[in-house]
């Protein structure tokens, strides 16, 4: 079969991008994703868990706080809050996490460090990829479930101040907003000054359920001039000034209200010691996260040593605040503390529904969710569950019951850290597998190219593949073979969930085939070069070399009878068999022969004893 030069190239060009799309969805894992839908109130919420026993809980609790304000601050460092800095410039702020009605947390955010992904992940809790940098210049419309999106169907009212990403993930998601544009780096007092100029209105109105404030200031900062310049003390200082401001105001209006109010103080992400971000450092992942309510027990606190969550724990957090379904595609787990001053059946009930909303997430995304911890130490916690609703339902004070609450609840918290692992390393983690299959791909189109200048230098440029040849079947059949075993080896391991693996075996086998043939085509190519044009007596030489290297090859390796069937074989004619001078195809194809035939011999011996 002979190809000509514009079909070679065309071949080459379509195969080639073909293993690079394969390598790039290795590179790039595919987000971890439900497949339920997202609207408020498609899938109703799991009902309690019950030994026997009759339980009436089947729908979501109640919210926690009536209203809930979100202040972010972009670039927020953690030392910038818990440090010096924080001590010096933000002395409310430190009051309110060291003797306040607050929760402090050093909250991680994964790369990338820039705005619109960590925006992402503390609204839908899910870990965005690196595609997302390139997306962050020009924010699409976000389609994932999040907590506006479930805030919005269920009626609440949201306003919103701040970066204009916001207005582009959610529109159409709030009833007032102002965006302010963060390209306009030089600019650290006008982009804050026009988020603030809202607050002495819009807190004195009680027509709305959330409040988000989006500050600029200071990441503008750290773009010109650092982290150490000047002016980050008193931008601190003025964001200090504005949470006391909020806090106030909210604190005031509870006399009104039913239920207390919710202030979260948060960053993004962090700023690197040269002022910019978007990186793995310390400096850049680490973001204060502070709630402060009058619901929160007062106690003191060391505002050195807050706790580590991970950022995307703030939507399941927020969810169970507001009453809502948590987002289906959340690796996040709830933020114990908030809700531990609650009675021990409402504490389990929100660990439930988390635990079921992250173990079904895991179900839809990892194929062996069986043998992983996080979903058998879920199951356990179910079951025992169910025991405590029954002894709950019989009576309702006792020790039993008391001890074996804690223990439910002990297995609950274990769960959720074993499955918000598990779900954030299957996003993290490349798809070696996927990225080895296309690499192997890519390498054997540009060898073939390497190999095919000389021929495309001659004036009538063709490749002749020998698809007719015996030789060329025989190794085709062998490499594919090869690959099939790999393929089902790696795709029936325990560990693994690659994409290759998830295709069908006609796609699979397709790709394959394909790396067989060029397999093939390389080495019919590379004969023809490394033979081609010698004299004769060379060849002979080099034929009689590689059928004694053949020959110890199959003594050593392989049935001891193969090397001495080989060399009989050869001697009684089947070297006849076979053109000179010989190529690396025939020499595979003779040890092949040889290979079959010493085994013969071997099992022939064993039937005679």
């Amino acid at each position: 079969m002979r190809l000509g030069a514009g079909t070679f190239a065309a071949c080459c060009v379509a195969i080639e991008v073909l293993g690079i799309a394969v390598f790039l969805r290795g590179f790039f894992p595919a987000p971890v994703r439900s497949s339920a839908r997202t609207e408020h109130g498609a899938e109703p919420p799991a009902p309690e868990p019950s030994a026997g026993a009759s339980s009436n809980w089947t729908t979501l609790p109640p919210p926690l706080f009536s209203k809930v304000v979100i202040v972010l601050i972009d670039a927020l460092r953690d030392d910038f809050v818990f440090g010096s800095k924080g001590v010096k410039f933000m002395p409310y702020t430190t009051y309110l996490v060291e003797k306040g009605a607050s929760h402090s947390f050093v909250a991680e955010a994964k790369p990338p460090t820039v705005t619109m992904p960590r925006i992402k992940a503390l609204m839908t809790g899910s870990l965005p990829g690196f595609v997302d940098v390139i997306r962050n210049l020009n924010s699409p419309a976000l389609l994932e479930d999040s907590v506006i999106r479930q805030a919005k169907a269920a009626g609440k009212r949201i306003i919103f101040y701040g970066d204009e990403t916001w207005v582009k993930l959610f529109p159409k998601h709030f009833v007032e907003y102002d965006g302010t544009t963060s390209f306009f780096v030089s600019d650290y007092t006008e982009v804050d000054n026009n988020v603030t100029r809202h607050l002495d209105k819009v807190l004195k109105r009680g027509d709305w359920d959330m409040l988000i404030l989006h500050y600029l200031g200071l990441d503008h900062i750290g773009h010109i001039s650092g982290p150490n310049s000047p002016l980050i003390g008193r931008k601190l200082s003025e964001m200090d000034s504005v949470l006391m401001k909020i806090h106030t105001a909210l604190l005031s209006k509870e006399r009104e209200m039913a239920l207390p109010n919710l202030l979260v103080l948060c960053g993004d992400h962090g700023m690197s010691e040269t002022g910019s971000h978007g990186a793995s450092s310390m400096e850049e992942v680490n973001t204060p996260l502070i709630l402060i309510s009058s619901a929160f027990q007062r106690k003191l606190g060391d505002i050195r040593h807050a706790t580590r969550v991970q950022q995307t724990d703030v939507a399941a957090t927020l969810a169970i605040a507001l009453g809502l379904p948590i987002p289906k595609d959340s690796v996040g787990s709830l933020l114990f503390p908030v809700v531990e001053g609650k009675p021990m059946r409402e504490q389990l009930r929100f660990l439930h529904l988390n635990t079921v909303q992250l173990s079904k997430l895991l179900q839809e995304n990892v194929p062996s969710y069986e043998k992983d911890p996080g979903f058998e130490q879920f199951k356990m916690s179910e079951r025992l569950h169910g025991n405590w609703i029954r002894l709950y339902l019989e009576e309702k004070h006792s020790e039993v019951l008391l001890n074996l609450g804690s223990k439910v609840l002990r297995q609950y918290l274990d769960a959720l850290k074993t499955l918000s692992l598990s779900l954030s390393t299957q996003v993290a983690q490349y798809d070696m597998y996927s990225m080895m299959v296309g690499t192997v791909v890519v390498l054997e189109v540009l060898t073939l190219l390497l190999l095919s200048i000389p021929q495309a230098l001659h004036r009538k440029a063709e490749l002749e593949v020998p698809l007719s040849s015996p030789g060329f079947s025989l190794l085709f059949y062998l490499v594919i073979l090869v690959l099939s075993a790999i393929h089902v080896i790696v795709c029936t391991s325990a560990e693994s969930s690659c994409y290759f693996c998830g295709l069908s075996w006609l796609a699979a086998g397709g790709v394959m085939v394909l790396a067989s043939v060029l397999l093939c085509v390389i080495v019919s190519v590379l004969t023809n070069v490394l033979v081609g044009g010698r004299p004769q007596r060379k060849a002979v030489l080099v034929t009689s070399g590689c059928l004694s290297f053949t020959r110890h090859w199959l003594n050593t390796w392989c049935v001891p009878s193969a090397g001495s069937a080989l060399e009989r074989g050869w001697q009684g004619g089947l070297g006849a068999a076979y053109p000179r001078p010989l190529g690396v195809i025939q020499i595979c194809a003779i040890g092949a022969d040889a290979f079959i035939l010493g085994w013969k011999e071997r099992f022939l011996q064993l039937l005679q004893r």
